[in-house]
């Protein structure tokens, strides 16, 4: 007979209290104040974002060994003290996207395969924590600037993805826990904000804060609202979703106070701008950040999700704002009912947490202070978020960018390049000059999100259009809205009409431009940026504008609010100052200026009412699948196991728990080891593992060829997750990598070493592979930043690369390398492979790691050059808690969890 378990190992802290709200007893909850009264830290004086963390840690506190210890360490959290402790928490759900849940689930899928043959039942590898997917990243903007645009879109979208389709179909029904939200409803970070967050969950009659991880970067948004929430990469969530805690070390928290309160013509859009510049200045990479003071508590919600969207921008894991009376006005207009309201002020001010704290009120790490009246109107790029650039200085920007040399970061053009003459009037499509605009779209989740730009950009949308002004026939118009609401409420307020006048008709409700599914370019402008090698632009209103993301063809892409968006695309280019230039001419040939068709903040505040009406979220929420007959026609499997199919060129079985046994082999040692590429600082996701269309001409393009498939339907490298023969050679295929092995080139190209012989990274790899020589990565500063994209670290593994050595790393992808069973170094000091002179000829040693890893521990990197000489640098290895030294020696996360469930299932 199974043991009772005690009152004490329920509760080991006697902490749980009666949750009343409104008189009426509801429940439990586990209290914050009570810890404190029991002595155990200043825990009123915690950053808000860790007392959730804390509370988690309370609920689940006699569940595992270790627990006890934990709620002490983060009670007991020093503002400054040093980061040892590590934190097990327990998230309440997960959401994902198809382009990272698509792989997750068919790992799990693969599993469960792996499971049988093993003689465990398919129902032990089942979620264990419910799992929200959301089709949004899959569609193309073929076509744009038309009425039918987002029907011929959707057609097309379907069309070209039902095999994935299908298997998200198969994975709703063989999986309890997971729900799948069809494509065409919005992006996944605007749906949790709007309709899946609740701000206070009941769990076994014991009320908890709503708290999740994602596997998008920018799962961070929901913080916005109070709600606890961070990007891992899709093997960290995988874990979570079987059961494993997220797992980290007591992070730094740092305060960020906002005073004063925004000037005329200025958007959250440039405040957000302005907080990624300051932030990624200050190094909050891997921190928790936390906003406060009087300019924070009177930013509506939907601002502060703006801000909180783009915490990766920043490098914070973590942008959270409290819940105040504003979370809950915004909510309301979410159709969230009177008694969830309720709930939720109750829940957080029984524990202390309601209201955004003033000034004082909060032990930070550190503090940073932001006056709201010193924002200026801004833009970012032309290739890193960070990057701002105010307004009034993007002419002189672009044009010293234009000449500076390519190994500074321009475009190398030279100085005649420069157009001093550019006319105001548009240039035919056949005759681009250096600085056209040609894809312009108010796209991804951080801006269609808040109501007040996009009102914005339709009243400058309509002001223009009754000046006679139009858009330049160069630019590529879009509008993918972060969900339907977006639609009611423009179309409320008669705002739609004018967008589609300059050509931003709805064009899907999804990721799109942001993410590099911008659709093709007109011919003649492909043509023409190809033949002349023209510097052309792209404006959007997104969070990411890394190199090669958002087109092939532009190299030059600027992140802004949409109102000014929609500017741009009628003036149709960037070397242009809207202060004292003008943006098109009038019907009476009269120079029109921005200034002339701003909208006014009262107009603003006086259609907000149409965007904050409960009416809207709750007939569309009501059936997420409404006019999606496509989605509702698709076919797919039944039953618990998915049936592969050796044809097919988008789903193969994943090869990772192929070789997975009972108990894990000893770590290998690393020597005689080749780089594979040797590459400089801020190398993005995107550079690892693109996620754009395949070019007919790349490695993964001649594969589909050879099975048969069409160049028309390549789809994208994104959609094609699913097929690791497809990713392997996507890998380090960028079209922008830059591999210093080969000084002047781009793409994915490496040298084979010992001949030299230069060729395509994967064959490259192919061949080493044959050969038996371990490979190894090596890298600058902030290795890894951008999206949390799981083949970005699977890739590199199934390509043989053991470890990556590199000056720093962002916090997701320096996780999902250890998730793969990937090595992570960094060189100590001023090593670099610059001032060690490397040039890839070399060979690799990693001593000191064999056998067995301790967190955090030392390493030697011994150098050997060809004449045979070597030396030994250190290395630090970031591998950073007890918990991922145990993931590296079971060759990764997935392999570590695996082995669980096989030991539960003997143990059953």
């Amino acid at each position: 007979m199974p043991a009772t378990r005690s009152a004490t190992s329920i509760d080991p802290f006697a902490a749980l209290r009666p949750f009343f709200v409104r008189g009426r007893e509801v429940g439990r909850l586990a209290s914050l104040p009570a810890l404190e009264a029991r002595g155990l830290g200043r825990i009123s004086r915690l950053p808000l974002s860790l007392r959730i963390v804390l509370e988690s840690l309370l609920r689940h506190a006699g569940e595992s060994a270790g627990g006890i210890e934990a709620v002490k360490a983060v009670a007991a959290w020093s503002p400054r003290g040093t980061r040892v402790d590590e934190i097990p928490f327990v998230v309440a759900r997960i959401v994902a996207p198809d382009a990272s849940g698509i792989p997750l689930l068919a790992d799990l899928a693969a599993m469960r395969d792996r499971a049988r043959t093993l003689g465990m039942a398919d129902h032990r590898i089942e979620p264990r924590v419910p799992v929200d997917l959301i089709v949004d990243h899959s569609l193309q903007v073929e076509r744009s600037a038309s009425p039918d645009a987002l029907r011929f879109n959707m057609r097309k979208e379907i069309e070209r993805n039902e095999e994935r389709y299908g298997f998200l179909k198969w994975a709703a029904q063989a999986f309890e826990a997971v729900t799948v939200m069809p494509p065409g409803v919005g992006i996944i970070h605007q749906i949790n904000l709007e309709h899946l967050a609740r701000g206070v969950l009941e769990r076994d009659g014991i009320w908890c804060p709503d708290t999740l991880v994602g596997t998008d970067s920018h799962t961070s948004m929901v913080n916005g609202i109070g709600v606890l929430g961070w990007g891992v990469g899709g093997i960290e969530a995988e874990a979570a979703m079987l059961g494993q805690p997220i797992y980290f070390l007591t992070p730094d928290v740092i305060g960020v106070e906002l005073s004063g309160q925004l000037q005329p013509g200025v958007t959250t859009t440039d405040l957000a701008l302005t907080i990624v510049q300051r932030l990624r200045a200050a190094n909050v990479v891997g921190k928790f950040v936390e906003f406060f003071g009087a300019g924070t508590a009177a930013l509506p919600a939907t601002d502060r999700a703006t801000i909180a969207n783009m915490a990766p921008e920043y490098g914070a894991t973590t942008a959270y704002f409290a819940v105040d009376e504003r979370t809950l006005s915004y909510m309301a207009s979410m159709g969230r009912s009177d008694e969830q309201l309720a709930l939720i002020e109750g829940y957080f001010d029984a524990q202390g947490m309601f209201g955004t704290p003033p000034a004082g009120a909060i032990d930070y790490t550190d503090e940073i202070h932001i006056d709201l009246a010193s924002i200026v109107p801004s833009v970012a790029g032309p290739s890193r978020p960070q990057d701002r650039i105010d307004l009034a200085d993007l002419k002189s920007r672009f044009r010293e960018l234009l000449t500076r040399p390519r190994d500074e970061d321009g475009f190398g053009k030279a100085v005649g390049a420069i157009v001093t003459d550019h006319p105001t009037a548009p240039v035919a499509p056949s005759s681009l000059r250096h600085g056209d605009i040609v894809i312009a779209a108010i796209t991804s989740c951080a801006n269609t999100s808040n109501p007040h730009v996009l009102i914005a950009a339709g009243l400058l949308a309509r002001n223009a259009v009754k000046r006679g002004l139009r858009t330049s026939p160069h630019v590529k118009t879009s509008f993918t809205p972060g969900s339907r609401l977006v639609d009611a409420y423009l179309q409320a307020s008669g705002l739609q009409a004018p967008l589609d006048a300059l050509g931003f008709h709805i064009v899907g409700h999804a990721c799109a431009t942001c993410m590099g599914n911008s659709g093709p370019l007109p011919e003649v402008i492909d043509d023409a940026i190809r033949r002349d090698d023209v510097i052309v632009a792209a404006v959007l209103s997104g969070n990411r504008n890394f190199e090669a993301r958002i087109h092939p063809a532009v190299k030059a892409n600027f992140l802004m609010s949409p109102p000014l968006v929609v500017a741009f695309a009628i003036a149709g280019r960037v070397d242009i100052d809207l202060a004292h230039d003008p943006l098109g001419m009038d019907d009476a040939g009269r120079p029109v200026y921005l200034r002339d068709i701003w909208p006014l903040s009262g107009e603003i505040e006086a259609l907000q009412a149409h965007a904050l009406d409960p009416v809207h979220a709750r007939r569309l929420y009501a059936d997420t699948a409404l006019g999606n007959p496509l989605w509702d026609a698709l076919a797919s499997d039944e039953g618990p196991r998915y049936a592969w199919d050796a044809q097919s060129s988008y789903f193969q079985r994943p090869p990772f728990f192929d070789d997975v046994e009972a108990e894990p082999a000893a770590i290998l040692p690393l020597r005689g080891a080749r780089a594979l590429a040797i590459l400089g600082d801020s190398v993005t996701t995107d550079h690892v593992s693109p996620g754009g269309n395949i070019a007919p001409t790349s490695t993964a393009g001649a594969y589909l060829r050879s099975l048969g498939v069409s160049p028309a339907n390549f789809n994208s490298y994104i959609a094609r997750r699913a097929n690791h023969e497809i990713m392997m050679r996507g890998t380090f295929a960028n079209v922008r990598l830059r591999n210093l092995m080969l000084p002047g080139t781009e793409g994915g190209l490496t040298a084979h070493m010992p001949d030299g012989a230069i060729m395509p990274i994967y064959d490259a790899a192919t061949a080493y592979a044959k050969e038996k020589t371990p490979l190894v990565v090596i890298a600058g500063a902030e290795y890894g930043t951008g999206s949390s994209r799981d083949w970005a670290a699977k890739g590199p593994r199934l390509l043989g690369v053991r470890a990556v050595i590199a000056r720093s790393f962002e916090r997701i992808h320096r996780s999902n390398l250890v998730g793969m069973g990937i090595l992570p170094c960094e060189f100590v000091g001023a090593d670099s492979a610059q001032s060690l002179g490397l040039t890839g000829r070399e060979t690799f040693d990693i001593l000191d790691v064999d056998g067995d890893i301790a967190p955090r521990q030392s390493a030697r990197l011994r150098i050997r050059g060809e004449d045979g000489r070597s030396r030994d640098v250190p290395l630090r290895v970031r591998v950073d808690t007890p918990i991922e030294a145990a993931y590296f020696r079971h060759g990764g996360i997935l392999p570590f969890v695996f082995r669980q469930m096989m030991d539960t299932a003997v143990e059953a």
